[in-house]
């Protein structure tokens, strides 16, 4: 279940899109009309966003019901119906397509998020999200990657230590930035630092990082990476791995392997609104 204290967001894409009122409902569809549709899949894939479905209706008017018949997690193929709404019809059109732009996006990340992690099956890698979110969106997107199957990687900046390369120009080094870290935060709370050659992979293992990432690297690069850390460090692979073949960064040895693309170029998952005759 998301935690829908997502309400205020809600409200706010619901005022974006209505404006000063649905002129094209309001002029042709009388006030007592009601109607029975159905989201109906136009594509294979993952569902997820059905209760964000069922509450931008609710916020619109409480009286339109939805039944899901697909909840999220649920595979489905092109035909499927994902779920049914029944109520009046100028409340079910002017809450259309906020409630479809966010089903199929959830939809589309949560699709791709399990076809990233079946291609890793019978590795040690798990799929894992970053932080390039869309504004606004990020713990719906972020729910999306755990519904298909994959891992969420830090949600904010005070989630958790990224010793990044910026950091580490401007800390004067790896050691420095990992030390000065060291001397800040709880010690509840894990330091990840990234590399991008064998020599800062050897100076974050020096400097006990608990997380490595491999960043940019070929798979090679990768492999010797893993091999020489060896289990002292845990291992990430990173940078444009949504154009990379994951089995073969996967079969490195890396522990986890984080995708950007998962949400912030994702395809979305074509789902349809359609009133019964």
């Amino acid at each position: 279940m998301i935690n829908l204290g997502l309400d205020d967001f809600l409200i706010s894409a619901l005022k974006e899109d209505i404006g000063t009122g649905d002129i094209t409902t309001e002029s042709c569809v009388p006030a007592s009309a009601v109607s029975h549709g159905f989201f109906k899949a136009k594509a294979e894939g993952v569902v997820c966003g059905v209760d964000v479905l069922r509450r931008v209706f609710a916020l619109i008017d409480p009286a339109v019901k939805v039944t899901v018949l697909v909840e999220d997690g649920g595979r489905v193929k092109k035909g499927d119906i994902i779920a049914e709404i029944e109520g009046a019809s100028r409340s079910i059109l002017t809450g259309e397509r906020v409630s479809l732009n966010l089903l199929q996006h959830m939809s589309g990340i949560a699709t791709a998020t399990a076809e990233a992690s079946a291609s890793v099956v019978g590795t040690k890698a798990r799929i894992a999200d970053t932080r390039k979110t869309t504004p606004g969106l990020r713990v719906l997107e972020k729910y999306a990657v755990k519904t298909g199957g994959g891992s969420n990687h830090r949600f904010n900046l005070s989630d958790g230590v990224l010793i990044k390369d910026n950091h580490i120009v401007a800390a004067g080094g790896i050691r420095n930035a990992v030390e000065a870290v060291r001397n800040n935060i709880p010690h509840t709370l894990k330091i990840e630092v990234e590399t991008e050659t064998m020599e800062q992979v050897k100076e974050a293992l020096d400097a006990v990082a608990d997380i490595i990432m491999l960043d940019n690297m070929t798979v090679p690069q990768m492999k010797e990476a893993v091999d020489f850390i060896a289990g002292r460090a845990k291992t990430e692979a990173s940078g444009n791995m949504g154009e990379r073949d994951l089995r073969q960064v996967a079969e490195t040895g890396v522990d986890i392997i984080s995708i950007g693309a998962l949400t912030h170029t994702v395809r979305a998952l074509d789902i349809s609104l359609k009133f019964a005759e």
